[in-house]
This record gives structure tokens, sequence and C-alpha cells, in this order.
């Protein structure tokens, strides 16, 4: 009976541990392919869990009915000490808080720097911005744009920003963090519970397995060149309870972050290089970021699709738009895009006749593992 007592202890441990250890950082956890494993863990914890203070209540009188009460004591604290740690300290939506209040300011009552990079989004005549090193410690920020629910997320470790309508069968749908995948964030939402992948919206486990968030266009630009182009956007300011988590140096964003899930490599093609993903009708292709910064501007086409991707003279705002035909090429002069005479600015307008604008093509800029993990057949772009 005693054995029990220690069988149910040892078990808790473990189970806890693993519980967290699949969806977490953790070293190997995250180049396994143990999704389902861990979702299994998770949605059956309160089975597991009893079963394993069953055995600890039936082999309690035993255990203790010993000369050194302290042993089976000791164990008793450290697995409650486990229990807290892994469930109230280790998981991801208590490292990684929503903000508690969402505040904007137009570009008078801004307080961040124009160099800060930003997450824009334009619907039904409303823009607004979420600066990078704000988001990138809330992974998510769930906010309303021209009248419309929307999930603007970002991970991390993959450096993927993506803004999704939280709709699912057609309801409004509330989502919390819940760990990672392949090292890319992960999304539970609170009906069914499944699990929604960051990098493109799909539950990949759980009830919904295979379902689709609607995907909103989003840009990543400076919020001076965002200003530029929509004078009226609103900025996101400072959540005050989470200040102190904030990457207030903007070294990641800079790509000057030390540590390893979130460092840069500045080589190409390597698993922390930069790059910019674009995926149409099915192919996928990938623009290396050095050669994008030398270039500013790339005219390319992915299977019938011309277009153009363009960088900005502060290096770091960039935009990708189809062009009219493959046979029309686009210069760059300061940050005005040139066509057969044409002028654009970066939102695609043309700048002699408003009513006219070239047709956004959805680009994201991304870690390399993470863009060829979750597209394995992607192309590379080569000059």
């Amino acid at each position: 009976m005693k054995r029990l007592f220690y069988i149910g202890l040892i078990g808790i441990i473990l189970f806890e541990v693993m519980k967290v250890y699949f969806i977490m950082p953790f070293p190997g956890s995250q180049r396994m392919n143990s999704l389902d494993f861990a979702y299994f863990l998770h949605s059956y914890r309160l089975g597991i869990r009893s079963l394993f203070v069953l055995l600890i209540v039936i082999g309690a009188l035993k255990a203790f009915q010993v000369k050194r009460k302290w042993i089976p004591g000791l164990v008793t604290v450290i697995m409650l000490v486990v229990v807290y740690y892994f469930n109230f300290k280790m998981t991801a939506d208590s490292i990684f808080k929503e903000p508690k209040v969402l505040t904007f300011q137009p570009k008078a009552g801004n307080l961040l720097k124009d160099s800060s990079m930003v997450v824009g989004v334009e619907y039904n005549g409303e823009v607004k911005a979420y600066p990078i090193r704000f988001i990138v410690y809330h992974h998510q920020v769930q906010d309303t744009v021209g009248g419309k629910p929307m999930l603007i997320t970002y991970c991390s470790v993959c450096r993927t920003g993506r803004v999704f309508e939280p709709i699912v069968k057609g309801k409004p749908e509330k989502f919390r963090l819940v760990g990672m995948d392949h090292f890319n964030a992960m999304f539970e939402d609170a009906t069914t519970k499944s699990w929604w992948r960051q990098a493109n919206g799909e539950a990949v486990t759980g009830q919904l397995k295979g379902e689709m968030l609607p995907e909103v266009e989003s840009v990543q630009l400076t919020l001076g060149k965002l200003f530029e182009l929509y004078p009226d956007a609103l900025v996101m300011q400072i959540d005050k309870a989470s200040e102190t988590n904030y990457d207030s140096l903007a070294k990641y964003e800079r790509g000057k972050s030390k540590g390893d899930l979130t460092r840069t490599d500045s080589l190409s093609w390597k698993d922390k290089s930069w790059v910019v993903g674009i995926e149409l009708n099915k192919i996928s292709k990938a623009y290396d970021w050095n050669l994008l910064k030398e270039e500013r501007i790339i005219n390319d086409k992915i299977g019938e699709t011309s277009l153009v991707l363009a960088l900005s003279a502060d290096e770091q705002s960039f935009v990708a738009f189809e062009r009219p035909a493959d046979s029309v090429s686009f210069t760059i002069r300061n940050d005005t895009l040139i066509a057969n005479q044409a002028l654009y600015d970066f939102s695609g307008k043309d700048l002699t006749n408003p009513s006219i604008r070239l047709k956004r093509i959805k680009a994201y800029q991304e870690f390399w593992h993470s863009w060829s993990t979750f597209h394995p057949n992607t192309l590379q772009y080569q000059p």
C-alpha cells in the first residue's frame, strides 16, 4: 500500500512536467511530433490527476506509519510545489499576459518613436497600429478595427505577425495563449478547447482540427512610415501593467536580441535569418532579407502572378503588390515605386490618380526556420 502512495506522488510530478514540457520551449520538446500526445494530456488532465490522487489516498496511511515521517512529508511538499509551479508559473498565459487595458493615440498624442516597428491593420476606413515591442510580449491582442473584431498575434520565436478574425463557425470566439508547437505559438479557443497555430490560423488539434481562422490583411512598417501613409492612424500605447515586460530598447525588432530563441542570424538562409515569405495559389516562396536590403526592390513571379517586393529606405518597412503584367517592371526612388511613368506610394496608391491602387499581396517577415517548417515545399528566390 505504501508503494501506491509513492507511485501516485511521482506520477503527478511526471504528469505535470510532461503536460508543460511538450508545449513550451524546453530542450528537444519543439522538435518532436508530440502535439496529439500533449493535447491528450491536457484534455484528460482531471482524470489523470484524480487517478494519481486516489493512489496517494489509498497508500497515505501506510506511508506515514514509519519512523522517518519527514520522508513522505517531503515528497508530498515537492509534489505540491511542482503542481503549483507548472500550473501557475510555467503556463504560457501566465508568463505572457494579455493587456489589461487597450489605449490608442493619434499621432499628436503618441509617445512612441517614429522608428518603432508596428503591425498595421486597415479596415472600413480605420487604421490601427500595434507596436511589435508590445505584442512580442503579449503574443495576442483582441481588438476591433473599423467595427470588426480582430485578433492581432505575434510569435517572437518565429518572428511571425498575423492578424485574424476571431470567428469560429460563424460566431465570435475568445482565445488564450496555450503554448507552442514546432516553436510557433498556439492559441486555445474558449468553446471547444481546440488548439490553433499562430503562423496560419489553423486548428491543429482538437474538435475543430483542420478549420481555419479568416486572415486579415496587415502590413509591417515603421511608425513614421505608417503615419506618412495614414496620417489619421491610431497607435496602441503602453499597458502600464505590462510595462516592465516590454522590449523597451527595441532590441528584438532590430534583430539585436541575444536569446537563443529570439536572436537573429546575420548570414542568409540560416535558422534565424530573416526572410519575406509569400504564398500565392498554394505556391510558397521566400526572399532573403539581406538581398532585399541590397536591392530594395525585387520584380518576380509566383505561379501566374507577377509581383513586386519593395523595402523602404528605413530598411524595415516592406510591401508587396501585384504587377499589372509580367512585362511591367518597377523601380524605386526614395520610397516611391515607379512603373510605366506611374508613381505609387507604399500603400499602393497612384500619386497622380489616388483612385487607382495596386493590389496588395500578403507578405510576411519571418525567421527562415519558421517559414520553411510551415511551408516545407517553399521555393527560395534566386536573382
